[in-house]
């Protein structure tokens, strides 16, 4: 609903469609003889609001500007048709802190609401105008108190009147208020910011933002709101045929859609947008429809931001992020999954197994391998030594202490040793004695000659 105020309407005098003479004729106003029944005829019989309005009493505003104030108040809850079931009005006061002087479900007639009003007092601090707007929102805007429920379709409506700038955000405050189905009309007096009377109020800004120089004149944009609230219009009388919404153009109409529909070109129906085509939406990665709106998602390996639209990549290899059973490796947003030495990943890409590390292929010594638990040494075969390299192996060679000479002897000895060990083999057990003693023979007599010699 984007005029609340705008629509609504003037009824029949409620004696006038008894008279025949009168049924059908446009209805006018009756004059009464002065002095009658004072201000409270001038009441419109306007379609029910739940209005409320928000003051300023920050410390710019002087005691007796802000009297003029609560005169201004006294004076519009006289033009309205104020009732239980007809217009509930509630007042807020607001600087650098916000006070509800009265919410909607207190007062139904208009001398106690004008005595309420009178005892309203100045808070003389800042200028707060978003946290006032909100505090609407939230604390005086529900049905405890006071506001009728949805399904009337009463509107709901707020007056804010203030002498400077806001000291706050005020922008998204109100832009989410009017999104609620609250209209903003925005009342600015001398110092007062143009542009944030502009940024809080509701659209057509030329029907909803109004300023006075002086406190002393706000008294005559009395007779502009009550025009406002009297004005017959047809999105009021509900005889349009939008299918949405109704925006009320002077004495016409035009049809309006909600947010995430089109107007089609009957210019009354509607039809729900792609609201995830591109360059409808500001996800960063992946934008999901819902319900005529969107949110944002982000791909695998990455989480949505705080301002719910941009995505980050996330450490997808952090503990209890991932389930590789030994190393997980990131890759672009995602990961796989690794073992460590001595180890090969199994078939299913998550658990490893340990491997045979000298297997043919798997290790690089020359001559042997030699598994040490999940590592390997290299080792060489028996006249072989084991390089510097730890790796490859090289002939053992003789020491430089042991000469030519003795080095034949060894090589005698052996000889010898071999061919008696060969020939015992080769022996029955009986002469195992006399081949012994012949071999010590032997040997004595080799003993000597080498001493000759």
């Amino acid at each position: 609903m984007r005029r609340a105020l705008g629509t609504l309407c003037c009824c029949l005098a409620l004696l006038l469609p008894l008279l025949p003479a009168t049924r059908g004729v446009p209805h006018r106003q009756r004059r009464e003889p002065p002095g009658r029944h004072g201000a409270a005829d001038s009441a419109c019989k306007n379609r029910p609001l739940d209005l409320v309005f928000i003051i300023d009493s920050s410390r710019s505003v002087r005691p007796e500007e802000f009297e003029k104030v609560k005169i201004f108040l006294s004076k519009m809850i006289d033009t309205l048709d104020v009732g239980e079931r007809t217009t509930r009005v509630a007042v807020m006061n607001y600087a650098s802190t916000v006070k509800v002087e009265f919410p909607l479900r207190t007062y139904f007639d208009k001398a106690s609401m004008k005595e309420a009003v009178s005892r309203i007092q100045p808070l003389s601090a800042g200028t707060m105008t978003g946290l006032a707007i909100q505090a609407a929102v939230d604390e005086v805007f529900t049905e405890e108190m006071g506001t009728r429920p949805a399904n009337f379709n009463i509107p709901k409506v707020v007056i804010v009147v203030t002498d400077g700038r806001p000291q706050d955000q005020v922008e998204d405050v109100a832009a989410n208020a009017r999104t609620a189905g609250i209209e903003i009309y925005a009342v600015g007096v001398g110092r007062a910011d143009m542009q944030s009377l502009r940024i809080m109020a509701s659209e057509p800004l030329d029907e909803h933002v109004f300023y006075v120089e002086t406190y002393g004149v706000i008294e005559k944009l009395t007779s502009k709101f009550r025009e406002t609230f009297c004005a017959a219009n047809t999105c009021a009388l509900g005889t349009h045929d939008c299918e949405q919404v109704c925006v009320s153009n002077g004495g016409s109409y035009l049809c309006d859609c909600y947010q995430g529909y089109t107007l089609n070109p009957d210019k009354r129906t509607c039809s729900a947008v792609d609201v995830c085509a591109p360059g409808r939406h500001e996800c960063d990665q992946i934008c999901v429809s819902n319900n005529g709106s969107y949110v944002c998602e982000c791909f695998e390996g990455y989480t949505l931001n705080p301002d719910k639209k941009t995505c980050s990549a996330m450490d997808v290899c952090a503990p209890g992020r991932h389930d590789c059973a030994q190393v997980c490796r990131r890759n672009d947003g995602t990961y796989s999954c690794d073992c460590f030495e001595g180890f090969t990943l199994n078939p299913d890409k998550k658990t490893c197994s340990a491997v045979d590390m000298c297997a043919p292929g798997r290790h690089d010594c020359e001559q042997v391998c030699v598994r040490d638990d999940l590592f390997y040494t290299c080792d060489c075969h028996q006249g072989y030594v084991l390089n510097p390299d730890k790796k490859t192996c090289s002939r053992a060679t003789t020491s430089s202490l042991v000469t030519n000479e003795e080095a034949c002897k060894c090589e005698a000895i052996a000889a010898l040793q071999d061919s008696v060990t060969s020939r015992l083999e080769a022996l029955s057990t009986k002469h195992i004695l006399f081949l012994l003693y012949e071999v010590s023979q032997k040997l004595q007599a080799y003993q000597d000659r080498q001493q000759v010699v």
